[in-house]
This record gives C-alpha cells, structure tokens and sequence, in this order.
C-alpha cells in the first residue's frame, strides 16, 4: 500500500438512471494511467485508503461507489440493482470521464464485477488485476453463509444464526432475505447489523475491531446488508458458475482484444 491520500483531487456525481446517481472521485495524478477501482460487498462502498492500493505519481485513479452504497444515492435501493446495471455504470462512468481505456481493479465481490465488466467490455480493459477471488458461484455462497465458515468461526457463527428461528436455518440466505426486507424498521436493521457483523468478522485474515465496528452503524449496515443479499437470493444475476464459463473467459482474450492482461 501507498501513503494514505487524504483527499481526492476532484470529486462528482452522475445521474445513470432515473433513480440513481453515483458518487466518484479521482486521486493520484490526472495525467496519468487510467485505474478504476471496484469495491466490495456489493453495497459495500469504497474506503478511502482504497485510495493507496496504486502509485499516486503514476495512475489516474478513479473510485466510485455502486448504485445504493456509500454516497450514492438513494442509499440501500434494491430497484434497478443488479450485476448488469453495474456493468452499464463502469461504462457510463468511463465515458463521462472521456477515459478510452483502463486497468481494472477489484476484491472480493469487486472481483466478481471485474469479471462481468472484463467480459462485457473487453476492449475497454488494459489489465485486469483481481484479488480475493469471488465468482459467486452457489458452492461459494453455500460455503460462507450456511456449511463451511460456520466451522471456521464457530462463536460468531453462533451470532450470525441466533437472529433466525430455527425451522429457517436451512437457507440463511432467504432467511435474512425476509427480515433485510421487513416492514418492520427495528426487525430489518437488527438483521442488517448481524448479517453484516458475521461478514466483517470473518472476512478478512485476522478479526480487525474497526472493520468489525462498521456493521453497527444503521446506514452502512442497512445498505450492506439488504444490497448483498439482494444480489445473492438472486444468485447474482448470473447462471450459476457463468464467470468461470468457457465461452465468457474466451470474451476477454479473444483475437480482437490481445492485449488485455490478468492479474491475480
């Protein structure tokens, strides 16, 4: 990681539908190379010591936060969100910056995206650089949410659960899904901070308070809660396992687009 930048050269928003309005910024050098970043979640929004994963005297680096995270807006919206709304946001966003071509960087569900947008607009990607590989595969989410991680951390998996009945634990997806979803303000934001809780704990390496404190703020958790379980009853949007999909890998090195590198 780089030095902290403190604050972006310039930031803006824009309009890409008629209910959402995406919030970016622009840091590092403005004559320099192309570099848009993909944050997490999704509903996750960007961070800004995303802001230090590049070489601020070389990159023109470019953030922006995905329909309903972080300052976009309207914050934690389920209509018009999906994998492939995203993928015509990155276009629309390089556009309106006039950039012709970037490098593409992403984690975790930021990986996923990175796929989709690689896959969809090949000729438009310099290099693709993914870390913390998530393909949103069933398996994996099976994994993670319901027969997997639980043993891997058992007393926040303990947590995670206690906010269900137990007649609906086998499917804590759909589960959550329900109560992320209640009319009842109390009941969705109590789930929204355990759904969120269970990620921030067992998501990265070693348990890092602060990471973990961020699902018991109401607005961060109630947008990264219902966004990602959004995606997720929904598998994404996606047919199971289309990212790893023989046809769809071949999209992004194709002979029309030889030059686009991949990084892991």
């Amino acid at each position: 990681m780089y030095p902290d930048i403190a604050t972006p050269n310039s930031s803006g928003t824009l309009k890409v539908s008629d209910i959402h309005t995406l919030y970016y910024e622009i840091c590092g050098t403005d004559e320099g190379v192309p570099v848009v970043f993909l944050h997490g979640g999704p509903g996750g929004g960007f961070d800004p010591k995303d802001r230090s994963f590049f070489n601020p005297t070389k990159y023109k680096i470019v953030l922006f936060d995905q329909r309903g995270s972080g300052k976009s807006t309207p914050t934690a919206s389920l209509e018009e969100n999906t994998t492939w709304d995203l993928v015509k946001d990155i276009e629309k966003l390089r556009q309106h910056l006039g950039i012709e071509k970037w490098h593409v960087f992403g984690g975790s569900w930021g990986s996923t995206l990175s796929l989709a947008y690689a896959q969809s607009h090949p000729d438009r990607v310099t290099s693709l650089v993914i870390r913390g590989i998530f393909t949103l595969r069933k398996s994996e989410l099976n994994f993670f949410y319901q027969n997997g991680a639980s043993h891997l951390f058992p007393e926040a998996w303990d947590e995670y659960i206690a906010q269900i009945p137990e007649p609906e634990r086998h499917d804590m997806v759909l589960a959550y899904h329900a109560q992320l979803n209640s009319i009842d303000d109390e009941t969705r934001i109590t789930a929204a901070k355990a759904w969120s809780k269970w990620e921030m704990t067992t998501s990265r390496l070693f348990v890092d308070p602060a990471y973990v404190a961020r699902a018991t703020e109401d607005k961060f958790a109630n947008a990264f809660a219902r966004i990602e379980n959004h995606y997720f009853v929904n598998s994404g949007f996606m047919r199971d396992g289309q990212l790893l999909e023989s046809q769809e890998i071949d999209k992004m090195f194709s002979e029309a687009h030889p030059s686009l590198s991949f990084s892991t």
